[in-house]
């Protein structure tokens, strides 16, 4: 049954269940959960160890007892019953007695939530989200195309009759939609996000230098290799480990060869920007030329994006305040009341 702003309203917590992080946003509270969406769990006994920010850092340190997992990719639970337990510890961490009240009164299940679901999900991954929310006490699941709430959540006035183009760059996949009376005109998905550029570096590493990078040293060092004021070939000292021998080394890594590296995967964003500008009418095309482009997404400042965007396309290219939390955001926008759709809106994924 797809939402309407009326069942929206009804509820009491929105959920973006993203493969980076899981956001949590309560109706009149604000955003209460930002977390990684990260779990240590002990392989002997099964206890959870850590869950979150704790869990991350325990990521390629630990013993062989201790697993560190992560129950969501690409926006979809591939792990319900850790999902479950990792939402359960942080919203409990976070929330303390008011949670017990809000999911479970008397042993029955009185919450109602909105999740996020990437556009396109299969029925498979619209069930597994809608079964974690069961598991910790709602009652109703509301799933709703993560494309309109991050539009929402970006300010664009996606209830009116002119063209708003939106991308939304993940950890795992980047989805490209143009929207118009509330509605989405056009749209596609592409598995390239933050990952993609990580794996690029790593990989450029790796081959030209025979270094390996600790896992998570990757980010920190595409952004400062690849990102703005960086013009021209330098140099930069890189600390790693040796591809042959496993001894620590450290090497001088020209910033011109990571730029390329991380040039390469951006190029399927740019295609799925022009397949779906093929298939938007010639009107809804000419207001994006004035308008431009909105990036958001956790991974919207990814080195290099916006100026290849800007330059490939000759659209004006913004990146959204606060770009990694506006899908929930808006999702808490809609849950609130705060945001005027066309009544025919097709909200969900």
């Amino acid at each position: 049954m797809t939402p309407t702003l009326e069942h929206l309203r009804r509820c009491s917590m929105a959920v973006d269940l993203g493969a980076a992080r899981t956001r949590v946003y309560l109706r009149n509270g604000g955003l209460v959960v930002d977390e990684p969406s990260v779990a240590a769990v002990d392989v002997r006994t099964g206890a959870l160890i850590a869950v979150g920010a704790r869990a991350e850092m325990m990521a390629g340190r630990t013993p062989d007892h201790i697993r560190v997992v992560r129950p969501v990719a690409s926006g979809a639970v591939v792990d319900i019953a850790m999902a479950q337990r990792m939402l359960r510890h942080v919203l409990g961490e976070k929330l303390g007695r008011r949670w017990l009240r809000m999911s479970v009164v008397r042993g029955m299940p009185v919450m109602r939530a909105a999740v996020c679901m990437p556009h396109g999900s299969e029925p498979i991954a619209r069930r597994a989200a809608i079964e974690t929310m069961y598991g910790l006490g709602a009652r109703r699941v509301e799933l709703v195309d993560t494309l309109i709430a991050a539009a929402v959540g970006c300010g664009l006035p996606v209830e009116q009759p002119e063209a708003t183009m939106i991308v939304v760059c993940g950890a795992g996949t980047t989805h490209v939609a143009v929207l118009s009376l509330g509605s989405i005109v056009a749209a596609e998905t592409v598995p390239v996000g933050g990952d993609a550029i990580d794996r690029a570096v790593v990989e450029h590493l790796r081959s030209r230098h025979e270094l390996m990078l600790p896992s998570q040293a990757v980010r920190p060092l595409h952004q400062m290799l690849g990102g703005p004021g960086n013009g021209g070939t330098v140099t930069t000292e890189v600390h790693g480990r040796d591809v042959t021998s496993g001894l620590a080394r450290t090497v001088l890594v020209e910033t011109e060869g990571v730029r390329q590296a991380m040039r390469t995967p951006l190029t399927g964003v740019l295609d799925a920007i022009t397949g779906v500008l093929r298939r938007c009418p010639p009107d809804l095309v000419a207001d994006l030329g004035d308008r431009g482009i909105m990036l958001a997404g956790g991974s919207a400042h990814m080195p290099g994006l916006d100026p290849m965007l800007r330059q490939a396309t000759g659209m004006p290219v913004h990146i959204a305040p606060n770009p990694d939390t506006v899908a929930v955001r808006g999702l808490g926008s809609m849950i609130e009341g705060r945001i005027r759709t066309s009544p025919h809106d097709p909200l969900a994924p």
